[in-house]
């Protein structure tokens, strides 16, 4: 079992808690933080252990990691269990989790705005309010979509330098 300090902890729990705040289960938020912190690979069983958490449960989670990207499994020579790191680069995996969001959440309200437009029947009451609310949705998600294809392909340091750049700009518009 690992070892952690009041540190490590504190950032895992808390890191727990944002999960929840974002729709992700808290042992997986969890079980991720704990991976990010640790400096090697660990086994499912010394995760179900330092977290006291069911194993069944490390199982499910790792498998909801993997498809995030975030997570993958590594093989440590001399030892025939998988063993799990994560993603260290802070920038790739938050990439990685707007395009899994983008992909889970964006691109089908966008989807079902669409249709919604499309099978909008204009002789029915309020349907003139109503296309006008779903048109502005629909143009939100359009945009974010468009910022978000924009940015997608850029490499690290120039999103970076993009963040720095809209900070000094918003800071000289007061």
């Amino acid at each position: 079992m690992a070892e952690l300090t009041g540190v490590q902890k504190q950032y895992i729990l808390h890191w727990g808690e944002m999960g929840t705040r974002w729709g992700i289960n808290r042992t997986v938020a969890q079980i991720h933080a704990l991976l990010y912190l640790s400096p090697h690979a660990l086994p499912a069983e010394e995760i179900a252990e330092t977290l006291s958490v069911a194993r069944s449960n490390v199982s499910t989670s790792i498998r909801e990691l993997e498809t995030w990207g975030i997570v993958r499994a590594v093989h440590v020579l001399g030892d025939r269990r998988e063993h799990y790191e994560s993603m260290k680069d802070v920038w790739e995996m938050f990439r990685l989790v707007i395009e899994q969001r983008k992909r889970r959440e964006i691109d089908p309200t966008r989807e079902i705005l669409r249709r919604c437009l499309a099978d909008l029947d204009m002789k029915e009451s309020g349907a003139v309010y109503t296309k006008e609310r779903l048109e502005a949705m629909a143009g939100f998600f359009e945009a974010v979509t468009e910022l978000y294809d924009g940015m997608k392909g850029l490499p690290t340091g120039t999103v970076r330098k993009l963040l720095r750049m809209g900070m000094k700009v918003r800071k000289k518009a007061g």
